[in-house]
């Protein structure tokens, strides 16, 4: 049976994985056992996937990223070129944790930007953005922009990747897509009719 996906002839695929139809696998990758990738997505150059981990539908992870197990990322997620994820929070070489490994989640639609690194056991809520370069310490709330070491929020963005911003009564417009947001209580949630 001719398989679904594209995978480049230097990239290393083990048995047991399970890859959507439409992916792309790109140079020098490794796809190790047990892993799950959605249809669509798009795995660039060096990109490593652990055992156990889940990518959902039209992930985009750029190249030389390592998703370890214990990550989970639901559909839309962009990983941006050289982000790090740790999977757990106290290693040492010489004692073995393994069975410590953390979960963390990326939930649909966030980004995470160039060179940033994710400390494990956090949830990235659905639609952030963490900025380049950014270490993130704790969870990050849907549509919050995080920025820094250690990451702090600084605005909040649209599902099209727009700074929001909000007038006296909590409302912003998307400037691209036309679509409004709503701030109440700390949080952001999109307007649907």
């Amino acid at each position: 049976m001719e398989k679904e996906y594209f995978a480049h002839e230097t990239a290393v695929v083990d048995d047991g994985v399970s890859i959507g139809k439409g992916t792309k696998i790109w140079h020098f990758s490794h796809i190790m056992t047990g892993s799950e990738i959605g249809a669509y997505c798009n795995l660039g150059q060096n990109v490593v996937i652990s055992p156990g981990v889940k990518l959902g539908r039209n992930v985009k992870v750029q190249n030389n990223v390592s998703v370890y197990t214990g990550v989970i990322c639901e559909d839309d997620v962009f990983l941006g070129p050289s982000m790090v994820f740790t999977n757990v929070t106290n290693p040492r070489s010489a004692v073995n944790r393994k069975d410590q490994y953390a979960e963390t989640i990326v939930e649909k639609g966030a980004t995470i930007g160039a060179n940033s690194t994710i400390v494990c056991g956090h949830k990235i809520g659905r639609f952030a953005f963490i900025g380049a370069g950014a270490v993130v310490t704790r969870d990050v709330k849907p549509y919050a922009l995080v920025v820094g070491n250690p990451a702090r929020q600084t605005g909040w963005m649209s599902e099209y990747g727009h700074k929001l911003q909000f007038d006296a009564g909590g409302h912003a417009t998307c400037p691209e897509s036309g679509e409004k947001y709503a701030l109440k209580d700390g949080n952001v949630s999109k307007i649907t009719d």
